[in-house]
Order: C-alpha cells, then sequence, then structure tokens
C-alpha cells in the first residue's frame, strides 16, 4: 500500500532560499479579486453566494438573487480594490492578483489598473465557486476556459494559478496542462517546493490562510483591525529571526478588496506594510518572482524514492542491509509506505518496524546471521561488502596476531554465553572502545543483552541507509 500525502517535506534541514540581496524572509502581498466571480444566479449559478462576506452565518439563497451579498461584493470592486491600489502604489510595493477570469472580465478599468501598476495577475479559476464535487471533466474545461478568457481579457496567459476552493483533482489538472509556472493551491510549506505529476515538474508556492483578511469573515477570526495587525508582525518577526539564523522563508499576506479594503481594516494592512519596509534585508516580490528565482536556485532534483520502487528493485536495494534477513525489507515494503519513507531515516523506521514486531525466535537468527568480529570469516573474505567496510573501518582487519586472539577468544566467551555473536555498531567506535564494549555487556543477563543486541543491529542498518538515502 503506498501513502500519497509527504508528511516530511523539507524535514529538519530546508533548503537555504538565497532570497535576492541575501534577505532574510520574502514578504508577497496577494488581492485576490473574486467581484463578479462568485455564485449569483445571473452567473447560471444554482444560488447566491454566502462566503467571505460580512454578513454572519450567511446562506446561499437556492434560485435567487442576494441584494446585501450582491452589494458586499460590489463594495470590493468600487472601492475597496481602489484604496488597496493607492496603498500599494503610496509603499510602492507590487502585489500578485489571483484574479478570478469571470470577475476580471466585467472588470476592464480595474485590470487596466493592475497591469499599470505592474502587478503580476495570477488565475484564481474561472469562477468563484466551489470545485469540490464538479465533475473531473466539467473542471477541466472550466480550467481551460479560464485560461482562455484571463488571456483575452488581460492580454496574456497566466503564469501562476491558485483555484482555492479546489477539488482533489484540481492540482493534477492545472500540473497536467502545463502552462503554469506555479500552483499556489497548497497550504503545506513556508518555502516553495516541487512536485511530480506524470512527466512533469511542477513548481508549488504554498499560500497562506492564517496571515490573510478572511479571517474577519471567519469564526474565531480578526475582529479588529489591531488583531490583524499583531497577527500579520508576528508571523514577520519570527520568520525574519528564522531567516537570520539562516533559514529564511516566504510569508503570504492574502487580501480581498471587499474585506480588507473597508476604512476600519486598511490602516492595519498600512501599518504592517510600514513595519514590513523598516526592515533592511527584506524582498517584496509577486509570485511569479519567486517562481522564477525558485526554478532557477532549486530547480527540480530527480532520485530513486523507495516508496516509488517495484518490489524487486525495493528488495535489491534494501534486503542486505539487515545481514542476511531480506525477509525483513519484504515485510517493509508490504507496510504503508509514502514520501515520509523516501529517506534514510524513513525507510529505517520502516525496516525497524518489521524486526521488532518478529518473534524472538526470527530476531535471534537475525543476531545469528552477524559474523564475529575479526574472526574466521573476516579472516577468509567471506564477509558481505558491508560488513567488510564496517570492520575495516573500525581497524579490525589490521589487528596483530595478539588482538586477533583476544577477538577470538571473547567472542567464543560470549557465543557461549548467549548463544549468538557479539553485535556492535562499529561505527561508533574503535578497537578500544569495542574492547571495553565487549568487557562490559559481557556481564549483562541474558534479557538485556538480546535487547542490546537487537538495538545494535537497528544501528547498524541506519548506518547503512545512511550511505544509500539522503
Amino acid at each position: 500500500m503506498r501513502y500519497p500525502r509527504d508528511m516530511i517535506g523539507y524535514g529538519p534541514n530546508p533548503p537555504h532560499a538565497d532570497w535576492p540581496g541575501k534577505a532574510k524572509i520574502a514578504v508577497q502581498f496577494v488581492i485576490n479579486y473574486e467581484e463578479g466571480g462568485e455564485n449569483n444566479t445571473l452567473h447560471d449559478d444554482a444560488g447566491s453566494e454566502a462566503f467571505l462576506s460580512e454578513i454572519v452565518g450567511a446562506a446561499s439563497w437556492p434560485g435567487q438573487r442576494h441584494w446585501n451579498m450582491e452589494s458586499i461584493y460590489e463594495y470590493g470592486a468600487r472601492a475597496g480594490f481602489w484604496r488597496l491600489h493607492r496603498l500599494f502604489a503610496e509603499m510602492n510595493v507590487p502585489a500578485t492578483v489571483y484574479g478570478v477570469a469571470t470577475a476580471l472580465a466585467r472588470s476592464p478599468e480595474q485590470v487596466a489598473a493592475m497591469k499599470e501598476a505592474g502587478w503580476e495577475i495570477a488565475s484564481h479559476g474561472l469562477k468563484w465557486i466551489e470545485y469540490k464535487d464538479m465533475p473531473e471533466t466539467e473542471e477541466r474545461d472550466h480550467l481551460a476556459h479560464a485560461i482562455a478568457l484571463h488571456t483575452q481579457v488581460t492580454g496574456t496567459r497566466p503564469r501562476g494559478w491558485y483555484l482555492g476552493r479546489c477539488s482533489m483533482n484540481t492540482v493534477r489538472l492545472v500540473a497536467e496542462e502545463g502552462g503554469f509556472d506555479y500552483i499556489s493551491d497548497s497550504y503545506a510549506d513556508d518555502l516553495p517546493y516541487w512536485v511530480r505529476v506524470g512527466d512533469r515538474d511542477q513548481l508549488m508556492i504554498p499560500y497562506m490562510l492564517d496571515a490573510n483578511d478572511m479571517r474577519f469573515a471567519t469564526p474565531q477570526g480578526f475582529n479588529a483591525g489591531a488583531q490583524f495587525e499583531t497577527y500579520l508582525k508576528d508571523t514577520f518577526d519570527a520568520l525574519f529571526a528564522e531567516g537570520a539564523a539562516g533559514r529564511p522563508a516566504m510569508m503570504s499576506v492574502g487580501l480581498h478588496c471587499r474585506l480588507v479594503g473597508r476604512p476600519g481594516r486598511i490602516m492595519a494592512l498600512r501599518r504592517f506594510m510600514d513595519y514590513a519596509r523598516s526592515h533592511t534585508d527584506v524582498w517584496f516580490p509577486r509570485r511569479i518572482d519567486i517562481a522564477e528565482h525558485w526554478a532557477k536556485t532549486h530547480p527540480p532534483e530527480h532520485r530513486v524514492r523507495p516508496s516509488e520502487m517495484d518490489k524487486d528493485e525495493f528488495l535489491k536495494a534494501y534486503g542486505g542491509v539487515f545481514e542476511h534477513s531480506p525477509w525483513i525489507a519484504e515485510g517493509a515494503y508490504a507496510l504503508e509506505l509514502g514520501p515520509a519513507h523516501d529517506t534514510a531515516q524513513g525507510i529505517h523506521n520502516a525496516l525497524c518496524r518489521v524486526f521488532r514486531a518478529a518473534d524472538d525466535d526470527r530476531r535471534l537468527a537475525v543476531l545469528n546471521a552477524h559474523p564475529d568480529l575479526a574472526g574466521k570469516l573476516a579472516a577468509a573474505k567471506r564477509l558481505t561488502a558491508e560488513s567488510t567496510a564496517e570492520q575495516a573501518g573500525a581497524g579490525l582487519d589490521a589487528l596483530t596476531d595478539a588482538e586477533r586472539a583476544r577477538f577470538a577468544g571473547l567472542n567464543a566467551d560470549y557465543v557461549a554465553k548467549f548463544g549468538f555473536p557479539f553485535i556492535i555498531a562499529v561505527r561508533d567506535h574503535d578497537k578500544t572502545s569495542i574492547l571495553d564494549a565487549f568487557k562490559r555487556r559481557i556481564n549483562n543477563d541474558p534479557k538485556t543483552e538480546f535487547t542490546e543486541a537487537c538495538r545494535q543491529v537497528e544501528r547498524i542498518a541506519q548506518f547503512r541507509l545512511t550511505d544509500l538515502l539522503p
């Protein structure tokens, strides 16, 4: 079974963003332009809009227009947009517009202003409606129509995509279309990342729903501009500090003309913009600028991934990680593997689960599959390649006759007491510390030493996997 969700991402060591000018943070503003693209019977929709407005507990009116809802959306186009446009021009900060194609088509003055300001106009889909239940063929048609209409209205094809109210098919369909520099239907990271869709490497630039004025229109959201301002500043401060520590990331600020475009909220945005601009080492890009930078600085990397291997490939790669015990790799292959298992730590965890779940007799067989340290098999050069390299790394291939005799005696005494060979992850040791461990562990009781030997087997496997995977 394979689990498709990526629960590890970049893990503990994300790539250095290397933002232009060595910026510690990239602060990116998105203006969602949805007014005129929302649910409305005038637009051949089943009912009125009910999402992200000033009306608490709004519900769609099936088959009817909703005067109050319509006029709230109209405020965004008539007043809120221009208030934001003036603010961004004054601050000399660029923006990306998520433009719903049908909304853009109904707002030629606003589109002209966006273009004159040098804003990026990315696609926000054909209509501002819910896509989760839409048949795949119909959603594909909406995608094609969105691109065509956007191109007609703005003069250029969109290079970025964010649908927002998407389905489980959306990202795949957009990636398969093949013409987008980035997709932002993700909230999964603070940095861009690549996904593989068929034969295409698709860049994802995640968006933020928390540093977003939509919280003015949701339960337990922002009740006043000061709350929004404080949240934005706290987000900025945390990411700026991480950037100063060598982990630059990206902050997205999501805005809506009908929400933050209100007089009682715009001042909070102004104060945050002033605050962010007062810092040095801050980059204010459009999302397309981030996409171009990331594609150049961090192009996609292709490597063999355990979760994508067939069974024969998997067993060939990892069947020898636990000494002469391919059944462990076979058991791991049958687990629910996913992207989180495509690292040394991930596949080690899967293999260890199988080893730990085995009964004592099977685990004892694994212990007995290991050779004596500096024993007869080593002298006869009959060790596995992994064991040969490991013992040589600790200097066990260059013992004096006296040292070899000492190891032979310790091995014999240990096996006589415990019934399996002395096992130790030699990469953690040298000859002296190995001998010290021999003398210490031979005094353990059988249960304690069995547990310790199993732990050492797992440690050896971890080292071997580190040689094979990131």
